[in-house]
């Protein structure tokens, strides 16, 4: 028996189809890093606060403060050592120690070494409790995971907005001019891109590094000082002419280079700047030195675009009607590359994290005693050896890391669902 049809008017409307619930990997990707985010980033302004150590009361950042004697602790849920389990004794209160001495007839010194028994039940009670344990110098690898993930992830998102703003401004302007300025800015990607990566982002964080070394010591211009007062005062004393060798002159008066330089001395003293400032400059070169060479394949990708779109009948429209380019651009063909924008960037950022990590762990990116994913898994590397291995060291950052790389491809993935209209459901 034919099925009964069911006029249009009287049909039921379709489904609405959410594009951002195509992929599901994609929501569970974007929920693990909205927590990440709120977790890492978050957490800085307390995690990079200062905290009193010590008895003097110094005042260190919360992410460097420890005591060495807590060095090389597990997480609490982990059975410790008898060793580990002898220094968390250690740890306890001095009062609580002294009790639980007492009343089992002890001495705290011994009540320290007892790791069995009912006197370690007693103590094991009141233990600092380190989530993810301590690193050597006995700081929290909770807090320095979280200060570590800020700083990469800060990086990366960073870096991948410098990335991407360059590479659609670049790509657009030379899709959109075409002919010989269009051939010409190409070819300058494919130089930058047959260069290795690795060597540009070394050469530009060593030559902003001499730099920064340069403006804080002045030695060349203490040096170009002493060169401009030696030729005025050999000038004076009838012993300089234009062909006169300084250096040979001052080498042979000890007197005159020692007054020079102590006069140089005072007048351009060397400049200080805070551990703080030193630090904020080292950041920004590397996410400057990762974002300045990362944006070539977003340069290309835009490029496309550009070309496709610039022949389409509602450019041609705005171009007849005299429309001023910059509002093209702005107006008519950014708008229609924001998907592809998109879906670049989450895909940048991801790269962009991982070769800040591969740098700190090579030891030329975030410096010590500064904490990132990358260094800290490299530190975590020194401590696997057969004898003891403190596998939490390596473990914990480069699961975070591995983590955030997978739940951002996975963003990357879903994005591309809910931007690509051949992706939708009928």
């Amino acid at each position: 028996m034919p099925e009964e049809s069911v006029q249009a008017l009287l049909a039921p409307p379709p489904k609405r189809d959410n594009p951002f619930t195509r992929s599901p990997a994609g929501v569970v990707g974007i929920a693990f890093l909205a927590a990440m985010l709120i977790a890492c980033l978050g957490t800085l302004p307390w995690s990079l606060g200062t905290v009193a150590e010590g008895a003097s009361g110094r005042g260190v950042a919360r992410y460097n403060a420890g005591a060495p004697a807590a060095g090389r602790l597990p997480p609490w849920w982990v059975s410790p050592s008898p060793d580990q389990a002898a220094r968390l004794n250690a740890r306890v209160d001095p009062a609580v120690l002294d009790a639980v001495a007492l009343r089992h007839d002890l001495r705290p010194s011994e009540a320290v070494l007892r790791t069995e028994g009912p006197v370690a039940e007693e103590l094991r009670q009141h233990w600092p409790r380190y989530f993810l344990g301590t690193d050597i110098l006995g700081r929290s690898l909770l807090v320095r995971c979280l200060t570590g993930g800020g700083i990469s992830l800060g990086i990366g998102l960073a870096a991948a907005l410098l990335s991407v703003f360059v590479g659609t401004m670049y790509g657009g302007i030379a899709g959109y001019a075409g002919g010989r300025a269009d051939a010409v800015m190409m070819r300058i990607v494919d130089i930058l891109y047959g260069l290795p990566y690795i060597l540009l982002v070394v050469l530009l964080a060593v030559a902003s590094d001499a730099a920064m070394d340069e403006y804080l010591s002045r030695n060349k211009a203490r040096a170009s000082w002493i060169q401009r007062e030696a030729v005025v005062a050999l000038a004076a004393e009838g012993r300089g002419t234009a062909g006169t060798d300084i250096a040979a002159v001052l080498a042979a008066d000890p007197l005159l280079r020692g007054d020079l330089e102590r006069r140089a001395g005072e007048l351009l003293p060397p400049r200080r700047v805070s551990e703080g400032t030193r630090t904020a400059f080292d950041v920004v070169t590397l996410l400057v030195a990762i974002g300045g060479v990362s944006w070539l394949t977003m340069a290309r990708v835009i490029r496309g675009q550009v070309l496709s779109l610039k022949n389409q009948p509602f450019i041609e429209a705005a171009r007849a009607l005299g429309v001023p380019v910059p509002r093209i651009f702005l107006r008519h063909l950014l708008p229609n590359l924001v998907g592809p924008v998109i879906v670049y960037a989450t895909l940048t950022v991801p790269q962009a994290i991982l070769q800040e990590s591969f740098l700190s762990f090579l030891g030329i990116g975030v410096a010590p005693p500064l904490p990132s994913w990358g260094n800290l898994a490299a530190d975590g590397l020194e401590q696997l050896n057969p004898y003891q291995s403190n596998w939490w060291l390596l473990a914990f950052p480069c699961l975070l890391l591995g983590s955030t790389l997978l739940a951002l491809n996975f963003v990357g993935e879903g994005l591309r669902e809910a931007f690509d209209p051949r992706r939708a459901r009928r």
